[in-house]
């Protein structure tokens, strides 16, 4: 090899290791950046006209990565996100059962009316207990009336909350797009590309938080996008994720559809539904939970109304319009929100909850009667049929049924709990795994950094003695 040929060599191997050490000091600045995989430079051999080796270069930038565990890193977000949203929702609802040192759970006042009715019973002719049953039987109306505005409170912000996730989603579609067109035009031309696909597989990644999806890689890093259940979200163009948020929502309001590019997803007409990410979770509260633990307090409020109806007319409790008694095993959408106590009854007519509202039961007007209490007593210990629709047994007491619907809510609460755990858990080890796999090692680069420093230094030697060399050979010549 001439000198002029090893002094090429020598010049093209101090360029790369400066190349080499400004892909080492970009990994280390941006090694705390979420999402930042790891970047090495790839040399490659320059070959001289006669064959032998000419130097070397930096054919291109590759990064870190691990399709396997990044597919996995999706699902496991989706699942995860879901789960949260799901706790969060029941948490919310749970809110109508307070904790162990409340008593302001359905169940709680109800067994609070029937203590002050049988307080009553022993002695119908003490007004101030029958103020006290009075009082309980109002609680117990407000009780139902608040709890059914929490559910319809909480369906409202889960469909809030829905409207939210389409906006992210269409902001990320979008983000995701320019990413795209970027890439593909940047593998083609053979560009380095790594920092703008760290940016779209993190653009994926708020994606999949949102909703469940799936992604395949095409010829250029080409991304194409569709729902886990098959819907296209996102090919060369994003596709429109529409939804139409509710504004107030009642016991019979049903919430519409998200879809995405026209197909309905999620919602009561999905047809290619998803079953993860939050907005999977959002629904689930909107139209199953919450729906459930309504009609579970409707039937509770129907019960009431039969257990202290007068000949088939609502007595102490009743509601709107014809105060009729509807027929067991029926379920009166939104009766929690508009159960009340009787207008006739008050303080200055005490006396009808022990001798009848619309019945007289008492026509000998004794003040010691107290058949009626009694009867109202034992209507309260009557097995009654109730709608199954409910998610609770449908036979028994209104005290059991009611003690069914704290046992039904405070149990999906904690399944919901246990399941957002365990996938914390999981979502953290992908994390963490994927991120050792593909994240920067501060260590590793600075040995890195040396290494190439050492090898920085050999070949500005080499060219300080070629240098040398040549000299001397012009002085030989001179």
């Amino acid at each position: 090899m001439s000198l002029s040929v090893a002094l090429q060599v020598a010049q093209s191997a101090l360029s790369t290791r400066q190349k080499e050490t400004a892909v080492l000091s970009r990994n280390i600045t941006n090694a705390s950046q979420e999402g930042y995989t790891r970047k090495t430079a790839l040399v490659s051999t320059l070959q001289a006209s006669d064959g032998s080796g000419g130097g070397v270069y930096i054919s291109a930038i590759s990064r870190a990565t691990d399709q396997a565990l990044f597919r996995s890193l999706i699902s496991s977000t989706s699942i995860g996100e879901k789960s949260d949203a799901y706790l969060d929702g029941l948490t919310h609802l749970a809110n109508t059962l307070g904790d162990t040192n409340q008593s302001i759970s359905p169940a709680a006042v109800l067994g609070e009316l029937e203590t002050a009715l049988q307080a009553y019973g022993a002695m119908p002719s003490d007004s101030v207990l029958a103020g006290q049953v009075l009082s309980a039987a109002q609680n117990m109306a407000s009780t139902l009336n608040n709890a059914s505005a929490t559910v319809q409170a909480e369906r409202e912000n889960a469909d809030e909350k829905i409207a939210q996730s389409v906006a992210i989603i269409n902001d990320q579609l979008a983000r995701i797009e320019t990413l795209n067109k970027e890439i593909v035009r940047g593998t083609e031309l053979g560009s380095d590309v790594t920092d703008a696909l760290d940016a779209r597989d993190q653009a994926v990644l708020e994606l999949s938080a949102q909703i469940g999806i799936k992604t395949q890689t095409r010829e250029n890093n080409d991304l194409v996008i569709t729902t886990e259940s098959g819907v296209m979200m996102f090919e060369t163009t994003a596709r429109s994720v529409t939804f139409e948020q509710t504004d107030t929502f009642s016991a019979s309001t049903v919430g519409n559809s998200v879809r995405v590019d026209g197909v309905p997803v999620a919602g009561p007409d999905a047809r290619m539904e998803i079953s993860n990410g939050r907005i999977a979770g959002l629904v689930a509260v909107r139209d199953e939970a919450a729906v459930t633990y309504q009609n579970q307090l409707d039937e509770i409020a129907h019960g009431l109304i039969s257990a202290f109806q007068e000949s088939g007319t609502a007595g102490i409790f009743t509601h709107t319009g014809t105060p009729s008694v509807p027929a067991a095993g029926t379920l009166v959408q939104g009766l929690a929100s508009d159960i009340q106590v009787n207008g006739a009854l008050d303080s200055d007519h005490l006396d009808l909850i022990r001798d009848g509202i619309t019945t007289d039961y008492n026509p000998s007007d004794h003040a010691s009667y107290g058949d009626r209490i009694q009867q109202l007593l034992s209507n309260l210990d009557t097995s009654m049929v109730f709608n199954g629709d409910t998610g609770v047994d449908t036979t028994g007491t209104l005290k059991d049924f009611a003690s069914s619907s704290v046992s039904w809510l405070e149990s999906s609460r904690q399944s919901a709990n246990t399941v957002s755990e365990n996938q914390s858990i999981t979502l953290n080890r992908v994390t963490e795994s994927f991120s050792n796999a593909t994240g920067v090692n501060i260590d590793e680069e600075m040995q890195s950094m040396l290494e190439i420093e050492r090898s920085y230094s050999a070949t500005a030697k080499l060219i300080s003695t070629i240098d040398e060399m040549l000299d001397q050979l012009l002085q030989i010549a001179g």
